[in-house]
């Protein structure tokens, strides 16, 4: 029994891993290239900041369609099943990548070519929407009680895994292609290498068995007819806060992960390849800190160490950005200061992040539930943050001081969200006296 048990949770949770690292190579790929790519082709204005700006605008739009995913993949994830969802969402997520290296530029077709872009982002947002919340979930709930930080942290591992690949593919490409050829057909390329991945995750997925927990709440006729409905009104408090404590993870990341390609080439023009070294190192580190911390979220507690976390991970920017302005081109000292803060310090807030919005909920609205929280609060934590981040930028010539502030004041929000969620544990003890219950029942 132990041995069939044990073998059913590497399954789900190899199904979550390479599904999740599908799904933020894909979306990430976007963010990538938005800065590098798609300012120059599909928005030809003439002041570089504005073009930059809309390119980051449509990788906003993204962030805004993906609570609209996640309340659609919630709404059946909990009435449906937790599998299906999955499978679904990553075709749509896949489909529209595949898409997007077929469009046209803005030179061949105009207008139509930002609007294609933009439809096909919306698209992408919709998939990612039900993606994390199930992919998290699946491994949640198949996991032991006491390792749930452990496990739920394991399909974590594909936001740095995907983005590892998306960073590390367009390297690759800038340095093996000319800058023509890079802008003519090569960042297509990467684009396009998402149908291999497509593939080989939906017949991964198909050979996972659902979600025990929501077995338990079919069979009980526990489903809920409206669960965004008892989602708001049994949980107000704990959306809210899972929302604030969401802000520094969207923050940071995007800063750190995103933004900071465009600040190294532009402001201190470092080479793309470079840039993008860096960041591919970043990641490359996140991958065994993640589950580290989500092993450590299970021995000292979820909110203790998401709050330590969101206060170190907010003022590490400070420095971080301090010794890129001053490293006078210092490759070395920039890449620390890349992986060092994001592969290590933001770690300790993205490791428990996925079992901490689990626990909010009980399982008949969990996956609209933790979707929500994490989908909704993506819109300002995730989408605007490039946006300011170079509104933030250009307001202060060209200093990141402010910017590094703005960072600051997300890990105090979070860090003050994910304390409230800790002095009111009633609901956290509920849901797993409930989960015990249904096991039994």
């Amino acid at each position: 029994m132990g041995k069939t048990r044990d073998k059913t949770l590497s399954r789900v949770v190899g199904a979550s891993l390479i599904g999740s690292t599908i799904e933020w190579y894909d979306f990430f790929l976007y963010g990538v290239v938005a800065g590098i790519v798609f300012n120059k082709l599909y928005f030809p204005v003439e002041d570089p900041i504005v073009s930059t700006l809309l390119a980051y605008a449509t990788f906003a739009v993204g962030f805004v369609a993906r609570p609209i995913g996640g309340i659609i993949f919630g709404h059946f994830g909990d009435k449906i099943g937790r599998k299906s969802m999955l499978i679904t969402s990553l075709g749509i997520m896949g489909g529209s990548t595949v898409l997007i290296a077929l469009i046209p530029t803005y030179n061949q077709i105009g207008i139509w070519a930002p609007i294609c872009l933009l439809l096909l982002r919306i698209l992408q947002g919709i998939g990612l929407g039900g993606e994390w919340g199930g992919a998290v979930l699946m491994t949640f709930e198949h996991a032991p009680l006491k390792k749930r930080g452990l496990y739920a942290s394991l399909p974590q591992i594909g936001l740095s895994i995907g983005l590892l690949l998306s960073s590390g593919v367009v390297g690759l490409l800038s340095s093996t292609l000319t800058d023509s050829q890079f802008m003519t057909w090569g960042w297509r390329t990467a684009f396009a290498l998402s149908s291999i991945l497509i593939f080989l995750g939906l017949w991964i997925r198909l050979n996972v068995s659902e979600s025990p927990e929501f077995k338990k709440v079919k069979e009980r006729n526990k489903e809920s007819n409206m669960p965004i409905k008892d989602m708001w009104k049994n949980n107000t408090g704990n959306v809210l806060a899972g929302m604030g404590a969401r802000y520094i993870d969207g923050v940071f990341f995007n800063v750190m992960g995103v933004f900071s390609i465009t600040y190294l080439t532009s402001s201190l023009d470092l080479s793309r390849t470079e840039a993008l070294l860096g960041v591919s190192a970043a990641a490359f580190v996140m991958c065994f800190f993640i589950p580290l911390f989500g092993h450590v979220s299970d021995r000292v507690g979820r909110t203790r160490t998401y709050l330590i976390g969101s206060l170190v991970t907010g003022f590490s920017a400070l420095p971080a950005f301090w010794i890129m302005s001053n490293s006078n081109g210092n490759i070395l000292l920039i890449w620390l200061s890349l992986i060092i803060p994001l592969g290590i310090l933001y770690s300790s807030v993205y490791g428990p992040e996925a079992a901490l919005f689990a626990e909010l909920f009980d399982a008949p609205v969990r996956y609209t539930g933790m979707s929500f929280v994490y989908q909704f609060s993506g819109i300002f934590a995730s989408g605007l943050t490039p946006i300011i981040a170079t509104a933030l930028l250009g307001y202060n010539n060209g200093s990141p001081f402010l910017l590094s502030l703005y960072v600051i004041f997300a890990g105090i929000v979070s860090a003050i969200s994910v304390w409230w969620i800790g002095k009111n544990k009633v609901k956290t003890t509920q849901n797993i006296q409930s989960e015990v219950i249904i096991k039994k029942g």
